[in-house]
């Protein structure tokens, strides 16, 4: 059998070897060098082409190959010229090496490496610069993506590089070695990652800079996720880059660049208002979410993690907020033709769809449920949040993203991205054009948290008319390089990137003002900040600024398409200045590449290049079937076939898809086609699989989240006994008489949440929120005797001042 990922007619092996990355992380910037090492193994000459992933808001700078002892260092250039001077070169004999971004998704890359003579070996090195995320807990995620799905393309849509990307079948045949060195003004506190990790050794004794390594033998089969913990993290702080000298004169490269962190702090009195809305869940059903949300003991399909989110938020939303529910694949459901207000009713029918909820609508498209979302009418003194859940395999992100960025003045974008290999231009995209916060949900983590921490946000108030001032000495002026801020959050970084011209007459401090409103409250925050350039940064502000802008350019480029003659000619000037800028500050575009050519190098090619596409890896479901590509097209009708749903109803579809595939192998013809002619006895086959399914075990607290009532009560019945580990009986007898039955289920219940899950709050601290206020809205005798009470019940030591009623 062939080995997946290669497009040769014999089963070679692919020509990388191993990726070296250095990692230099300084405050919340990361500068990531990679090394891939090529081999040709081949008695020919060898084109070799690798597609791969990168953060979506990475700037690639740096694009070298070293063979032997001689390096070659890539220029910047047009993108269609270095393409044409690539094939020139490879086609007279001349090694050359080529690295261009997707046009349509802004983290997939491609490297060409052409003309490796036999034997011969190339150390190609790229270097990039990222920002680090910041969390909800504060740490800063860096991630190396290794995972690159494969992108689903809605009919009729072109797909250029990404539409090389194959499913991997086996482990990659390359291996990672990784070093991170940190350095801060602030103490760092920790390091964790989803890998496993040599110490961590500090190199000083204040903390302030630190080493460690991943350990050896690591397969890069997944994302490499790192956290870093800083002390005093969330503080404001601005970090000034002095320009080149070299550069012409006032370009970008020649000037400071200002990189502003800033942290808005919200009064507690406005926080406190509650926040009304209209909550749309945009669910994922594509057949990839049947895939494991890990491989490890107890891991949960993914489809079946977002109902039990779903079942969270639904318990969590605010009573007279409205809601929906989308789900999408090859074609979208929604719950309710439009928005509901929320109450018992409204909430049960939800949850009686969300429990029939299956990953059975076919490919990955969510334009058309975006558009349908878009065209509803908004709810005044509601606004609209999205929260949308996906494991992101599109390849018209673009087109995604310039529609989110068209409505961001109606609504608040959250996105969710579910397992490796998840677009990060999608998902962080959607959050950051749609004024929301972007979650990444991989390896062992749990959906529920994270969803809920976005929730919090999405609860506060919206933040409205931002302005931001800048204060400067006599002689200096300012271009701010990031688009304008149109969203701030409590305790979450927003970044400013300007350019500082002109020479100061006096003064060496600067001080930049936000302002906004928060319900109807003027709010101020200020930083003073030093002029004097921080020393060893490089360029990665500038990078960064420079990339920034060369995003914001382009996006503007592609809303202002169109056939228009005057139009047309603002394009050209707009694409011009792309690409000056782009060659000028050294960082790709999507009118750009790089192009490194050793002229040095020439030898006598006869007959076309083998060309070897290199292995990517792959996401794997946990039940891989190896199959054609008509196979895998048959055995998603099979699962989502009404057919099969009326005769099977709600199967355990990873064990129906092993069954689904004997059944292929039995009805497939030579040729790989297949018919659709299939007998009962097929989907009874697929029953009889799903019988041998052992149940989940239970999980208490979403079974005691499932049976509060809207309003944020429960019932005093046997099913709350049963999460208790306690009869009905045993409840009853020992409720306090001066409260009534559905108080006294509310106050146990909050009991138990405070005494018995108070690891799991961020989940359950909207429900326990609503289940207080209700509490405080009834007529309660003695409440500290009942907590007493309700404490020796459940074993419990909880204050009646911890419960917040």
């Amino acid at each position: 059998m062939m080995n997946c990922g290669l497009v040769t007619e014999k089963n070679e092996p692919v020509p990388l070897k191993s990726i070296s990355v250095e990692v230099r992380v300084q405050d919340h910037v990361a500068t990531v060098s990679s090394t891939l090492q090529y081999v040709n193994e081949e008695e020919r000459p060898l084109e070799a082409l690798f597609v791969f992933p990168l953060p979506a808001d990475a700037a690639v700078c740096h694009f070298s190959a070293k063979i032997g002892e001689q390096e070659i260092v890539a220029e910047v250039q047009e993108r269609k010229t270095a393409r044409d001077r690539y094939d020139d070169a490879v086609s007279s004999g001349q090694q050359a090496f080529l690295l261009e971004e997707s046009e349509e998704s802004l983290d997939v890359f491609r490297l060409s490496v052409g003309c490796l003579s036999p034997g011969q070996n190339a150390a190609v090195t790229i270097i990039y610069v990222t920002e680090l995320a910041v969390q909800a807990d504060h740490s800063l995620r860096f991630c190396l993506p290794a995972v690159l799905n494969p992108r689903y393309t809605p009919a009729g849509s072109a797909a250029g590089i990404v539409s090389e990307i194959s499913s991997g079948c086996g482990s990659v045949p390359y291996t990672l070695t990784l070093s991170v060195h940190v350095s801060s003004p602030k103490p760092i506190s920790k390091l964790e990652s989803s890998c496993t990790l040599d110490p961590l050794v500090f190199l000083h004794s204040d903390h302030t800079q630190a080493t460690v390594n991943l350990s050896p033998g690591h397969m890069f089969d997944k994302d490499v996720e790192l956290f870093v913990y800083y002390q005093d993290t969330h503080q404001p702080s601005a970090i000034v880059e002095a320009g080149v000298t070299t550069a012409p004169s006032g370009s970008l490269m020649r000037d400071p660049v200002v990189m502003i962190s800033l942290y808005p702090e919200f009064p507690e009195e406005v926080m406190s208002l509650a926040t009304q809305g209209e909550f749309v869940f945009v669910i994922d059903r594509s057949g990839s979410m049947e895939c494991m949300m890990h491989q490890g003991n107890g891991a949960q399909k993914r489809i079946e993690s977002a109902k039990d989110t779903l079942l969270l938020l639904l318990k969590s939303l605010p009573m007279g907020c409205y809601f929906n529910i989308y789900g999408f694949g090859s074609y979208f459901e929604n719950f309710f033709p439009q928005s509901v207000e929320y109450n018992q009713d409204t909430m049960d029918q939800a949850l009686k769809r969300v429990k029939e909820m299956r990953a059975d609508l076919g490919g990955t498209e969510i334009l058309k449920p975006l558009k349908d979302i878009y065209i509803q009418p908004c709810y005044s003194d509601h606004p609209r949040q999205l929260f949308i859940f996906t494991d992101g395999e599109f390849r018209n992100t673009k087109e995604v993203l310039d529609l989110v960025k068209h409505h961001a003045h109606s609504h608040r974008c959250f996105s969710f991205g579910i397992g490796e290999g998840a677009s990060t231009a999608l998902i962080t995209g959607m959050a950051r054009e749609g004024s929301g916060h972007a979650q990444f949900i991989t390896g062992t983590d749990r959906m529920q948290p994270k969803v809920m921490q976005s929730l919090r946000f999405a609860l506060q108030p919206a933040v409205v008319n931002i302005s931001v001032d800048w204060t400067l000495p006599r002689g200096i002026t300012v271009d701010t390089l990031s688009p304008p801020i149109n969203v701030l959050f409590q305790g979450q970084r927003s970044l400013i990137y300007a350019q500082l011209k002109g020479k100061s007459s006096g003064g060496s401090e600067g001080t930049v003002t936000v302002k906004y409103s928060l319900k109807d409250q003027p709010v101020t925050n200020q930083l003073h900040f030093c002029l004097k350039p921080t020393e060893k940064t490089g360029l990665a502000i500038h990078r960064l600024g420079a990339q920034i802008l060369i995003r914001s350019l382009e996006q503007e480029e592609r809303l202002g398409n169109t056939e228009n003659e005057h139009i047309e000619k603002i394009m050209k000037k707009l694409r011009k200045r792309i690409v000056k800028l782009s060659v000028q500050a050294g960082v790709s575009s999507v009118h750009t590449a790089f192009i490194a050519i050793n002229k040095n190098s020439r030898q006598t090619v006869k007959g076309p290049l083998l060309q070897r596409r290199v292995k990517t890896q792959a996401r794997r479901c946990a039940a891989p079937i190896r199959e054609s590509q008509s196979g895998a097209r048959l055995k998603e009708w099979i699962l989502g076939s009404l057919p099969a749903r009326r005769i099977i109803g709600h199967f355990d579809e990873s064990m129906a898809a092993r069954q689904a595939s004997r059944v292929i192998e039995k009805r497939m013809k030579p040729a790989g086609k297949f018919s659709r002619e299939f007998e009962k006895s097929d989907y009874c086959n697929l029953l009889e699989a799903s019988k041998d399914t052992p149940d989940p075990p239970k999980d208490l607290l979403l079974q005691l989240v499932s049976l509060q009532k809207a309003s944020g009560c429960w019932e005093l019945d046997a099913t709350l006994a049963d999460v208790f580990g306690k009869t009905e009986d045993e409840l009853t007898n020992q409720k306090p008489a001066q409260v009534d039955g559905s108080v006294w289920a509310t106050l146990l219940a909050l009991i138990w949440l405070y005494g018995c899950k108070i690891e799991q709050q961020v989940e359950w601290q909207f429900v326990a929120m609503k289940a207080a206020s209700w509490i405080g809205s009834q007529k309660v005798g003695d409440l500290s005797q009942c907590v007493c009470v309700g404490n020796v019940l459940l074993g419990c030591h909880v204050t009646k001042e911890t419960l917040r009623i």
